[in-house]
């Protein structure tokens, strides 16, 4: 039983079967459609800063802002919009996060100034933190069971696919719109994309309102949101010297943390209603390793992506399609085995992650050797089958650690949990891009140095997978462990009658 359940709090009232709602894959069809939209923008930029940085005139830390400010709003967003999404309905906070997004994109292409890209960008990253947690959230409302599982691997499906194609539609989008102002077609497309997914969701998305109060812990918000923008500040800094010149917000922003955790134990401890319930830190199965796992798994698999777009066309001259393109392999294979991992999930449970991100480490830990040994202009025909078995890894690794974390939590707290989930992995690759990145160009001597530069921030990213690894095989044997207690209680039951009864085993 879930331990949210045996206490004082109020009954998870969608978490008894009942009758699905017939339109609910149409739904998720929405929900995933907007989903990739704002996962997309996270990494199809950067192949257009170059272009923007020159048609506005900007300098290189203000381009970066474009990216980065979006990525650090998007993150403090997540766990409040959740708690929103809980409290005063998911389909609301969806259609008023889609049609901001939406909104904000049509802004940025428009915006004829870097300071107002940046800026609508800004609020772009808050509309698309306000919808994330929806996805997730709606899924759990949405489904039970073997569909849950399905779900959440469509949803994982599009997270990994929306990360890794990136480069590759922006490549495209940059060769069709030719001119100076081709990098605005990046943000209006969103704009069709986007009304026709709004459309659709004011028809198919449930109406119901989850139980729940109210209330928002403005304490706790604020704890919360200080200490997510110290830690991300100085990464999304990273290329303009924050991290040298930002480090105190590091400890800063861990004792807001530690403060932000304080207050919602106390809060709970007295009845009032925390922004993030601790009982599912300490009473949900699974959910704490599982957010640990994602966030330590996000630096490896977010900062290669930019690794490799520096690597192949700053040191082998690839366009950014080509560049894209190299890469395709990885996306492919972890598309593939999302689909097939949500039908695996609940018959192997957590390990699955465990021969995922085996692969993942293998794969990868190939592909850095292969760009190091391997003449650079022949690398890339090589490393198919290396990226292959790394995306196929990332597709047993991210879907069924969705579906394992998510699994118990009560629907009621969905948003929360999700939004909570998401905060971790937008952390683990603000700590990718920053770090993977920065050893690339410290490895960087001179132009010679570029296979061994590319190989060496690759290969820090295999031991953040190795990190990920030994928390899933910590979490697989709690696992067996935990199924063996629970079949012990029989076997001496069953003795004591024996003895008292005298009759033979």
């Amino acid at each position: 039983m879930n331990p949210l359940s045996r206490t004082g709090s109020e009954p998870d009232v969608h978490s008894c079967p009942g009758s699905p709602d017939p339109d609910r894959w149409h739904a998720l069809g929405v929900t995933l459609a907007a989903g990739f939209m704002i996962l997309l923008d996270v990494t199809i930029v950067s192949v257009a800063l170059p272009s923007m940085q020159r048609d506005l005139d900007a300098s290189a830390s203000a381009a970066q802002w474009v990216v980065s400010g979006y990525a650090l709003t998007f993150a403090l967003a997540l766990v409040v919009a959740g708690r929103l999404g809980d409290a005063v309905g998911r389909r609301r906070i969806f259609l008023i996060s889609l049609s901001a997004f939406v909104l904000c994109s049509a802004a940025v292409g428009a915006a004829p100034t870097m300071a107002l890209v940046v800026v609508a960008r800004l609020a772009q990253g808050v509309s698309a933190g306000c919808l994330a947690p929806q996805n997730s959230a709606l899924i759990q409302q949405l489904f039970q069971g073997s569909e849950r599982a399905r779900a959440f691997g469509l949803f994982s499906a599009t997270v990994g696919i929306s990360s890794a194609v990136g480069p590759i539609t922006g490549g495209t989008i940059l060769t069709l719109a030719t001119g100076t102002d081709g990098w605005r077609w990046i943000f209006y497309i969103n704009v069709p994309v986007g009304a026709a997914a709004l459309v659709l969701g004011w028809r198919l998305l449930p109406r119901a309102v989850p139980g729940g109060r109210t209330h928002l812990d403005l304490v706790g918000v604020s704890l919360l949101g200080g200490g997510v923008l110290a830690l991300m500040l100085p990464l999304v800094q990273a290329d303009s010297g924050g991290i040298r010149h930002l480090w105190w917000l590091f400890p800063v922003g861990t004792l807001l943390l530690a403060g932000f955790a304080w207050w919602e134990r106390r809060c709970s401890a007295q009845g009032l209603d925390p922004l993030v319930d601790p009982r599912l830190i300490t009473g949900v199965r699974g959910y704490a390793a599982g957010v640990l796992l994602a966030t330590v798994y996000f630096v490896g698999f977010s900062g290669i992506w930019l690794v490799f777009a520096l690597y192949f066309q700053d040191g082998l001259g690839y366009s950014p399609l080509e560049s894209g393109l190299a890469v395709a392999p990885f996306a492919v294979g972890s598309a593939g085995a999302a689909v097939v991992a949500s039908r695996l999930v609940e018959r192997t449970g957590r390990l699955l992650t465990v021969l995922g991100l085996t692969a993942v480490a293998v794969g990868l830990g190939a592909t850095a050797l292969l760009l190091w040994l391997v003449p650079p202009h022949t690398a890339v025909w090589t490393l198919i089958p290396a990226l292959l078995l790394s995306g196929i890894g990332s597709g047993f690794v991210i879907s069924p650690n969705v579906t394992m974390t998510l699994r118990e939590v009560p629907t009621r707290m969905a948003g929360v949990a999700g939004g909570a989930l998401q905060t971790g992995q937008r952390l683990g690759a603000a700590v990718g891009t920053a770090v993977l990145p920065g050893l690339y160009y410290l490895a960087l001597a001179d132009q010679d140095a570029y296979p061994a530069a590319v190989a060496l921030a690759v290969g820090v990213g295999v031991l953040a997978v190795l990190v990920a690894l030994g928390l899933a095989l910590a979490d697989w044997r709690t696992d067996r462990r935990t199924a063996s207690l629970d079949a012990l209680p029989r076997a001496p039951h069953r003795a004591e009658e024996t003895s008292r009864t005298g009759a033979k085993p």
